[in-house]
């Protein structure tokens, strides 16, 4: 996003090295483009911004607001902590190894475009995973994923600071508790790192020899319909980025958050069930036995696409995507939201989680 100041807007030097910005117009700065102001945001463009704000008299003790992209958010207030925009950029490829590239990409890179620069430098693995919006420091955090493909099954390690003591830690991938669109930096529990720490930096291992993952609907569709069965990463690239444009809106013609719920997983026996009342519901068994649903398919089945409340809508194309017509308010999109949760409750007896954060 620009760094563009809107009138009104007031920056206040705390000291020779470090700006806080006042009454900062946060609609830039989310891919549903919802107004809000944050009362007080400082850029972190390195990691010293970071221990430079945990050190200030003021501004370390206040609550904080770490905003990436912007891509997982809805924003229904004005936010009143500090807000941490992640700006840390680099991409280098750390180490070659017999099993595995490795690579290092700052918390604010776009994610797609580390996914097409890996590519680039020869190291596939990420091609699943392309254009889903926001940042790198962001995908950790949800464990981003599409296409039969998670980034836990792509990350090394992660770095970040801890937001008390200001400490640089390296953590594995086997600490994260990486689960669907789950991981320990959105947990507060015992453990749980939300609120805690800050990821400044993410290590990626892009596994040998490549094997492509191509067991998804839509992939083999692509395969029968150019012939090509033995794809490389770069045409599975392609594929992925025609599949997401011909069913996502860009939010940058139209605000959204990408898929805004989550695809409910259900026990087998609860699956036959539906598919007793309703034959044609799109489902994934899992290896664990239980079976993921197509929560877009669901909606779909309640009759909600191309429904809205003010300025906020089911997108006509994906059932899954709530969009912004225009001047929708954050309101307005958690008052839609509530009302296909009850619909698809109310006919399938299954309850839809929402993606994004509800700020």
């Amino acid at each position: 996003m620009p760094n563009t100041r809107d009138e009104g807007q007031r920056p206040i030097q705390t000291n020779p090295s470090l700006v806080v910005e006042e009454g900062v117009n946060l609609r830039p700065y989310n891919s549903f483009g919802l107004p809000a102001t944050a009362q007080r945001l400082v850029r972190i463009r390195h990691e010293s911004d970071l221990r430079r704000v945990i050190d200030h008299p003021e501004l370390g003790r206040a609550p904080k607001f770490v905003l990436g992209g912007g891509s997982n958010i809805v924003l229904t207030r004005d936010v009143e902590a500090l807000v941490l925009k992640m700006e840390i950029l680099g991409k280098r490829v750390v180490e070659e190894r017999e099993d595995a590239w490795i690579l290092e990409v700052g918390a604010g890179e776009t994610w797609h475009e580390v996914v097409r620069w890996s590519l680039e430098q020869g190291c596939p693995g990420l091609e699943n995973l392309a254009l889903i919006p926001g940042t790198a420091g962001a995908a950790p955090v949800q464990n981003i994923g599409a296409y039969g493909v998670e980034i836990k099954d792509r990350i090394e390690a992660v770095e970040v600071i801890d937001l008390i003591t200001g400490r640089p830690v390296r953590l594995p991938a086997s600490v994260l508790a990486f689960g669907y669109r789950d991981s320990v930096f959105k947990q507060s529990g015992f453990g749980g790192l939300a609120g805690k720490s800050v990821i400044t930096r993410v290590l990626l291992r892009c596994p040998k020899p490549w094997i492509p993952q191509l067991g998804y609907l839509d992939l083999e569709r692509k395969m029968a319909e150019t012939g090509i069965t033995a794809p490389d990463a770069k045409q599975i690239f392609d594929w992925v980025c025609q599949i997401r444009q011909a069913k996502l809106p860009d939010p940058r013609q139209i605000g959204n958050a990408g898929s805004f719920f989550k695809n409910p997983v259900v026990s087998e026996e609860q699956c036959r069930d539906i598919i007793g009342r309703d034959p044609g519901i799109v489902h994934y068994p899992m290896p664990d036995g239980t079976v993921k649903l197509a929560a877009g398919w669901l909606i779909d089945a309640c009759g909600w696409k191309g429904k809205s409340v003010g300025g906020a809508a089911v997108y006509e194309r994906q059932a899954l995507v709530l969009v912004n017509r225009g001047e929708a308010r954050g309101a307005e999109v958690v008052t839609l939201a509530r009302a296909i949760q009850e619909s698809v409750y109310g006919r399938f007896g299954i309850r839809l989680e929402p993606e994004p954060v509800i700020v």
